[in-house]
C-alpha cells in the first residue's frame, strides 16, 4: 500500500477536530516547559518547534516562549499561522532545514516518527542540534519505541462541529518487526450534515529501541536525561537533552 498524506494536504481542514489544543495539548506543553526550565543552563526565551504541524503546541508554548515553527506541509503551516498569527513559521524538511539562527530550546514531538530509517532519524537530530544555543534544551518524545509498540493497536476519536461529525480510526501494524518501520493507517468517517464520506491515509513510520534513541542523541552531542510522561493510561518516554557549550 502506497503512503499518502491527505491529512497534511487536502484533508488538513480536519486537523483542528483531532485533539483539543487548549486541553490535551496544553497538558503536554506544561510538561515540556517544566523540563526546559529544569535542565536549561541558560535563560530560555526562544523555542523552535520542529514538525509543528497545525500549531497546537505552539498555541500553548507561546505563553512562555517566543516560538518559531517549522513544518514540511504548507497546508498545516497555514493552519498554524491562523491559530498563532504573532508567531513565525517556516516551511522546511526536518532532515535538512537550516534557518540561520539558533534558539534556547527545541521541541521535536511526534513528527520525529516520520523518520522511517536510521539515516533520516540521525539527520533530524542533527538539525535540532544545529539550531540550539549552547546550554539550551531539546525535548524529544517518541510516540512509540520497540519496547512500547502494541501490534495492531486501534484507537478511535470522534468530534462534532457545525454540522460536521467525524470519526478518526487509527491502526498501527508492524509487518516486519526486524526492520526500522511500522505502518499507521487512518480511516476518516466524515459526515457532513449526515452525508457520509470515507477517506483513508497510510504512513510508513520509524521505530527504534530506546537504546538507539540514547545512542543517537549522545553521538549528536547532547547530554541526555530521560523521564516519563503519563497523560492518562499511556506512558511515554521523554528525552530532555542539553547542548554542551
Amino acid at each position: 500500500m502506497k503512503d499518502t498524506c491527505h491529512l497534511y494536504t487536502d484533508l488538513a481542514w480536519l486537523w483542528p477536530l483531532w485533539g483539543d489544543a487548549a486541553t490535551e495539548y496544553a497538558h503536554y506543553c506544561r510538561h515540556v516547559t517544566a523540563l526546559i526550565h529544569q535542565y536549561a543552563k541558560r535563560p530560555t526565551t526562544t523555542l523552535l518547534d520542529i514538525g509543528c504541524g497545525g500549531g497546537k503546541n505552539v498555541l500553548n508554548l507561546k505563553r512562555q516562549f517566543d516560538v518559531t515553527g517549522v513544518d514540511l506541509s504548507a497546508a498545516m503551516l497555514a493552519q498554524a499561522k491562523e491559530l498563532n498569527p504573532e508567531c513565525a513559521f517556516v516551511q522546511g524538511d526536518m532532515r535538512t532545514c537550516r534557518l540561520g539562527r539558533t534558539f534556547d530550546a527545541v521541541l521535536m514531538d511526534d513528527a520525529i516518527s516520520y523518520m522511517s530509517c536510521l539515516t533520516d532519524f540521525v539527520a533530524a537530530f542533527r538539525t535540532a542540534h544545529a539550531h540550539l544555543n549552547p546550554g539550551g534544551v531539546l525535548v524529544a518524545t517518541p510516540d512509540v519505541t520497540t519496547e512500547t509498540f502494541q501490534q495492531n493497536r486501534t484507537s478511535t476519536t470522534s468530534a462534532t462541529r457545525d454540522g460536521l461529525d467525524v470519526v478518526f480510526v487509527e491502526n498501527v501494524y508492524d509487518p516486519d518487526p526486524t526492520d526500522e518501520q511500522y505502518e499507521t493507517t487512518v480511516l476518516y468517517l466524515i459526515r457532513d450534515h449526515g452525508r457520509l464520506r470515507i477517506e483513508t491515509d497510510h504512513w510508513t513510520m520509524g521505530i527504534f529501541p530506546l537504546e538507539t534513541w540514547r545512542q543517537v542523541l549522545r553521538e549528536t552531542g547532547f547530554e541526555v536525561h530521560e523521564g516519563r510522561y503519563s497523560p492518562g493510561e499511556d506512558e511515554y518516554t521523554v528525552f530532555a537533552c542539553i547542548k554542551a557549550g
